[in-house]
């Protein structure tokens, strides 16, 4: 009998084990970009707050190439049990699989966990530009079709994008300047070899607040913390529909069970209410988000949609 209840008591406690709740160790979260990059400072942000809410350590691996496809590829080839997350972004999960061949399809290797920021962008001038308000500029450079030039951070990029559409809306025929970096645009934007540019709020708003670039407006359909005083562009410039941002998320393999992505959506959710968290992403130029699964899951098939109309319509293409 003794023994009988020996057995029983190593069941139960086995069966105690097994049934810990998840995580019950280290969640690693693959950043597909190198650290200080904005993808990777809000999946830090976000991670900190996951790790007090559940008692695990969310840590961060940083796995940057290929435009964000090398740490994409590692996560989609990662164990679906939860404890190897991907801090997801436009650039590779949106925009790439539109522009080249990726070596995974982002609809279906990957799951949907939650949104957790998004990223406005404003469409910005040297000051000397002749024009006081969006409406005033887009007037003036539809009068004077191939005469003005407009920055992105690279061919296919998402400043890129933002501008086209932009440009496609507003009717506007203008040059685009390539370059290798954010900050290189800025540099001739704000020397005046460069007549406009769409780019993030983080980018800007600094420049902005100096007096250094004119801003006409943000590219999301609701003003941002980080620039409340400025109204979206769709209101702005009278693009009625016009409304971009790029946005971070948490996705996990193919095949993570359902009660664990739940989980971690709600438990994002939670941490995104938080006033400190909401104050450091206004400081990085971004605003707060979260989801369902499915509801994020709906979000990437119509962003992939979306991308893939302005890069059909632009007839954009980077070199191989």
């Amino acid at each position: 009998m003794n023994k009988v209840l020996l057995f029983l008591a190593a069941l139960l406690v086995a069966g105690g084990v097994h049934a810990q709740p998840y995580p019950n160790r280290p969640v690693k979260v693959v950043v597909p970009w190198p650290p200080g990059q904005a993808t990777d400072l809000a999946a830090r942000i976000v991670a900190e707050k996951l790790s007090q809410q559940l008692g695990q350590q969310f840590i961060i691996e940083n796995k940057p190439g290929a435009g964000g496809a090398i740490g994409t590829e590692q996560v989609v080839k990662s164990p679906p049990d939860g404890y190897t997350l991907l801090a997801a972004s436009s650039g590779p999960i949106s925009i790439m699989p539109n522009l080249q061949k990726t070596p995974y399809d982002p609809l279906t290797d990957l799951a949907p966990v939650s949104l957790t920021n998004a990223v406005p962008f404003a469409l910005v001038v040297h000051p000397s530009f002749p024009a006081t308000n969006a409406k005033e500029f887009i007037a003036v450079v539809r009068a004077n079709p191939g005469k003005y030039t407009f920055s992105s951070s690279g061919t296919g990029a998402t400043a890129h994008l933002f501008a086209e559409l932009f440009n496609s809306m507003a009717q506007l025929k203008a040059v685009h300047v390539p370059y290798k970096g954010t900050a290189a645009a800025m540099t001739d934007l704000i020397g005046g070899q460069i007549s406009y540019a769409v780019e993030t709020v983080a980018a800007t708003v600094g420049h902005i607040k100096s007096g250094r670039l004119k801003a006409f407006g943000v590219t999301s359909s609701h003003r941002t913390a980080a620039l409340p005083d400025l109204a979206p562009l769709a209101e702005a410039a009278g693009l009625a529909g016009y409304d971009c941002v790029a946005w971070g998320g948490y996705m996990a393999p193919r095949g993570t069970p359902r009660e664990i992505l739940e989980r971690l959506a709600a438990e994002i959710q939670k941490a995104v209410l938080a006033a400190d968290l909401k104050e450091r992403f206004v400081t990085l130029g971004m605003d707060t988000a979260s989801s369902s699964p499915e509801q994020m899951a709906a979000f990437m098939r119509r962003e992939q949609d979306r991308y893939g109309t302005i890069i059909k319509n632009a007839d954009i293409k980077i070199e191989r």
